[in-house]
């Protein structure tokens, strides 16, 4: 199958780093999916694509019916899907630990956590019975998932469980030929991460300045793990 064939949903797509995902495998070619809470940003980033091969659909990953509907459209437009990429997210970051509100937690680990696993299932639901079955599920994790930042234990919380998110899948996914893989991303600058460029906190209570990535190198690492062939996988990048 060409990547021409081959159908990818990317969320959080209407800005920063998805963003960036889905104009990298829309010039690779795929068909794509952009799903975002606010149906916008998605339309301008599939009308710059200027390819007439994305598909704009509002979603909000933390909720269940939500993300049904997406998927319902995905297979009514589509009838497959080959690669997800499970970018969504929100920080949640600035509060001590003794300050950090329920509403903050919860609303950081039903969009972090329990939005990539319920579009992860959907997608794995898909790719078992869809023919060819099989295809690959791409997590956006963090250098939090190794170490936290000051004042981030939603953020940090989650993306330790995301880590623990992509081994299962790995495991639950060979006998279905579905491959998942996670990308530890450092310092992306995207509209969200301009304000870390005046300095971040540290572990010693200073704040310094940190190097930047450029965002579209993120998209060209994703776009590496989802052209990779599905006996193979590459389980951290």
């Amino acid at each position: 199958m060409t990547t021409n064939d081959k159908v990818a949903l990317v969320t959080g797509a209407g800005s920063g780093i998805g963003k960036a995902v889905a104009l990298a495998l829309l010039g690779e070619g795929y068909r794509v999916v952009l799903a975002g809470r606010r149906i916008e940003p998605l339309d301008e980033v599939a009308k710059a694509s200027a390819t007439g091969r994305a598909l704009a659909v509002a979603t909000d990953v933390s909720r269940p019916e939500s993300v049904a509907a997406l998927f319902a459209k995905i297979k009514e437009v589509f009838g497959r899907i080959d690669v997800l990429f499970n970018n969504a997210g929100v920080s949640g970051i600035g509060s001590g630990f003794e300050d950090i509100a329920f509403e903050t937690w919860q609303n950081v680990v039903n969009t972090n956590l329990t939005g990539s696993f319920l579009c992860a299932q959907g997608a794995f639901k898909m790719m078992k019975d869809q023919l060819p079955q099989g295809g690959r599920i791409i997590n956006n994790g963090s250098i939090s998932a190794h170490a936290p930042r000051p004042s981030s234990a939603p953020y940090t919380a989650t993306k330790h469980a995301i880590t623990g998110l992509t081994k299962s899948i790995s495991l639950d996914g060979r006998k279905y030929n579905i491959a998942c893989g996670q990308i530890d991303i450092g310092n992306a600058l995207t509209e969200l991460s301009a304000r870390m460029a005046q300095g971040v906190p540290q572990a010693n209570g200073e704040i310094a300045i940190e190097p930047m990535m450029d965002v579209r190198e993120v998209a060209d690492a994703v776009v590496f793990m989802a052209a990779l062939p599905l006996s193979t996988n590459v389980q951290f990048m």
